[in-house]
């Protein structure tokens, strides 16, 4: 099990209007898929941008501890892979750190292979559940033994050969998606995979540039039915990983609550699977613009241009939401500064997260002046019409790092400083926040 780091206090107060240009860490999704596939291909890998974070990096412990060989050449990492089928039994336990998709995806990985592994995680990661992806992992024959609860540590014994499965998903989860598509590339016949809701399509894009034959039939309905072709040959590739939407939706929504602000985020990823919080902003009354709109490595990318906004309540449309799923938390501190009533339902999945979101963004909020209303499923707020919240309030992470930053925006657009008692866990996702909002005009203590 990994050590907690001594917490990293840190006060944000209200800010002079933010401007400037920025870029925001790689995008974690596609940092982890891109090691992953890298890994399984036969020959050298060259990814650029990589998310230079502790859950990307314990991803690439993980490989090398299953016989890649990953490195760096300047600024680019190489992967040496093993080919699909070639993974080696590690010596050690795998340890996870903060990371849920890590664990999550190898679970996949290492089920259709002749190894057996050991999952660690720090205290966060070892609340959350991993049935749902060992329920579909076993019926394809991998076996587990999982603490109470199902959750880490855990041990997977890996099978070969697997059996191909076909799985409707109970829930929207691009996890359990690419987990069971990851099983299914050393898996000898067709593995399908049946998505009521949409889900973040990485793995898809990514597994069809690396060679592996993937197919999707899209129902009138909205389903998607997914189907992959096992036992596949990956050939080595050239990534360029573009800025994560998710980290960059703490800049954007700082510039669109703080007085004055004219900020500019470039290289953001927009993939339409991820970029719902942009749409539900632009409902909102947000001023963003997009600047030089551009494909890279299959991925939509454009520079976001953000001014102040006054934003108005909304009622979010729950379709949007498998798109948007961890933008919630700053949407929420959006929504505290807007005209009228927000009202966000369909939020399962936050109970689930690094913590509790809805439970842990309510009280935190409440904490700061926010006039919330917490749902099974979700959160009503009424905004104060952009006047700053209170503030002067220590709130709790729970070592959850989109719950930090979240705060962290929220104090600038408070009365009184917002505290927020461990900052440390960003390092997971998003290495230089506090730079990068400092070098905006943020005040912070």
């Amino acid at each position: 099990m990994s050590q907690a780091a001594p917490p990293a206090p840190l006060a944000f107060a209200a800010a002079r209007p933010l401007s400037g240009a920025v870029t925001v860490p790689g995008d974690k999704s596609i940092s982890h898929r891109s090691l992953m596939l890298s890994a399984l291909a036969v020959g050298t890998s060259r990814i650029e941008g990589l998310l230079e974070g502790e859950d990307v990096h314990a991803t690439a412990a993980a490989m090398r501890a299953m016989g890649a060989t990953i490195g760096r050449d300047g600024d680019a990492w190489t992967v040496d892979g093993v080919g699909v089928g070639g993974l080696l039994q590690p010596d050690r336990a795998l340890e996870m750190g903060n990371s849920g998709t890590s664990t999550r995806l190898l679970l996949g990985l290492v089920a259709s292979h002749a190894i057996t592994a050991t999952f660690t995680g720090d205290a966060s990661l070892s609340k959350r559940p991993m049935n749902r992806v060992i329920e579909p992992l076993s019926a394809m024959g991998a076996e587990f033994t999982p603490s109470p609860g199902g959750r880490l540590p855990l041990m997977v014994r890996g099978i070969v050969p697997a059996v191909p499965i076909e799985y409707r998903l109970p829930v929207a989860s691009a996890q359990v998606k690419s987990a069971i598509l990851l099983a299914g590339l050393n898996t000898p016949g067709i593995t399908r995979v049946i998505e009521p809701v949409p889900t973040r399509d990485h793995s898809e894009r990514m597994l069809r540039g690396f060679g592996a034959t993937l197919d999707v039939e899209e129902l009138p309905d909205g389903t998607r039915i997914i189907e992959i072709t096992g036992e596949a040959e990956l050939k080595p590739q050239h990534i360029v990983v573009p800025g994560d939407p998710s980290s960059a939706a703490f800049p954007v929504v700082a510039a669109l609550l703080v007085p004055g602000s004219d900020v500019v985020v470039g290289n953001v990823g927009l993939n339409p699977t991820r970029a719902g919080l942009y749409t539900v902003l632009r409902m909102m009354g947000a001023d963003i613009t997009l600047e030089d709109e551009r494909v890279v490595g299959g991925e939509p990318v454009a520079d976001l241009r953000v001014r102040h906004s006054g934003l108005t309540g909304i009622e979010v449309p729950s379709e949007v939401v498998p798109s948007m799923v961890d933008e919630f938390p700053v949407l929420f501190v959006a929504a505290a500064l807007a005209s009228g009533r927000t009202v966000m339902r369909g939020l399962d999945e936050l109970r689930v997260k690094e913590s509790d979101r809805i439970a842990v963004m309510a009280e935190g909020l409440r904490a700061i002046g926010a006039r919330v209303e917490e749902l099974e499923d979700g959160l009503i707020v009424d905004g104060t019409g952009g006047a700053p919240l209170a503030g002067g309030a220590t709130v709790a992470a729970h070592l959850d790092h989109r719950i930090a930053m979240s705060f962290a925006v929220a104090g600038l657009v408070s009365r009184a400083a917002v505290t927020i008692d461990d900052m440390a866990p960003v390092a997971t996702s998003f290495p230089g926040f506090v730079e990068l909002m400092t070098g905006l005009g943020a005040e912070v203590r």
